[in-house]
């Protein structure tokens, strides 16, 4: 254990390559697919009907991507995804998950009559053999708060270099990253400056733990005071392991003259290669609301800006060492650094 514990510490990263995976201890991995593993998780998402019906229509309305094709479902859940996938006409679907909801997704699809088509596999997809060399197509729904939260994209990377063929696709396929200014003195005073006076008592030290802490909760479109921007886009197809840490500048154009209280941060998904039916979706403030909602980054100390103003500003993205699942997103704006996490 000390030294795993080292290990996980330490400032050198070793250098992906395929059948490499996270840096994650036993017991952190059991957690995290343990919560996949209850049903309530599963209702959410399904009915997320953003999510889920961007997923179907994708698939539905473009049968010629899905025609005889072999399929692969990374992370299946409850198989909804592979069973669309039989649905819209593929030959073969392998839907793979860790967490024990593989069992209902076995009993969902002989439900359905498409066990001859859907094979269910439990086990990690790092860990597991395929019965197949290749496949067509990687279908996933592995986005998480923030879109990197959870670092399941690290596993769909891992089965695409392993497993896909050379003229195949990972869908969703690309995915944007957007940042926005927020005034909304009502939730700043809710949540920050609360601590300057509990019941008469100073609490304000309170503030050092509360703020580092991203939230994730529903953005009212009207607080936002300034024209989103996309700082960072990934393609599925092409991107590396490596890149989903980075650092990207950005320019934000402010539109109200107002106190800014706070960064929100959400994520765009976009099915479209090779598709005659192109499908995306958004989780941002001005979208409908779906269950990752936003993610907020308070502020301690607001400050003033004028509408017409160009803010200058870098965000930093790296994973947590010792919780390769978690996140730190960094903030350099006016002169300060803001560090929050996402755990």
């Amino acid at each position: 254990l000390l030294v795993q514990g080292l290990v996980m510490n330490t400032d050198n990263r070793p250098t992906w390559q395929p059948g490499h995976r996270a840096e994650l201890r036993e017991d952190e991995d059991e957690a995290y697919f343990s919560s996949y593993g209850h049903y309530s998780i599963h209702e959410e998402m399904l009915k997320d009907k953003v999510r889920t019906e961007s997923y179907r229509d994708f698939m539905y309305r473009n049968p010629e991507v899905f025609r005889d094709k072999v399929v692969l479902d990374v992370g299946c859940g409850t198989g909804i995804l592979s069973m669309f996938a039989a649905r819209a006409g593929a030959k073969k679907v392998i839907a793979v998950d860790q967490s024990e909801i593989i069992y209902q997704a076995m009993d969902i699809v002989r439900s359905n009559q498409l066990e001859d088509k859907i094979t269910l596999i439990k086990g990690r997809i790092e860990d597991i053999k395929l019965p197949v060399e290749k496949v067509d197509i990687i279908i996933s729904e592995w986005m998480g708060y923030f879109l990197l939260f959870e670092s399941m994209l690290d596993s769909v990377l891992y089965a695409r270099d392993a497993y896909l063929a050379d003229d195949g696709s990972v869908y969703p396929d690309l995915c944007n990253i957007s940042l926005a200014l927020v005034g909304d003195p009502q939730k700043h005073q809710d949540h920050i400056a609360f601590w300057d006076d509990v019941y008469g008592f100073n609490m304000s030290c309170m503030k050092k733990v509360v703020v580092p802490e991203a939230s994730v909760e529903v953005v009212n479109e009207d607080t936002l005071i300034c024209d989103p921007t996309v700082i960072q886009t990934i393609d599925c197809n092409r991107v590396c392991l490596s890149e989903l840490e980075f650092a990207s500048d950005f320019c934000l154009k402010i539109t109200k003259s107002t106190e800014c209280t706070a960064i929100v941060g959400y994520f765009d998904i976009f099915f479209d290669k090779g598709c005659s039916n192109k499908v995306m979706f958004s989780t941002g403030p001005q979208a409908t609301k779906t269950h990752w909602k936003q993610t907020i980054f308070l502020l301690e100390k607001p400050f003033s800006v004028q509408a017409g103003e160009e803010l200058q500003g870098k965000i930093t993205v790296r994973k947590n060492k010792k919780d390769p699942r978690s996140l730190f997103v960094t903030f350099d704006l006016r002169d300060r650094k803001l560090i929050y996490s996402l755990q």
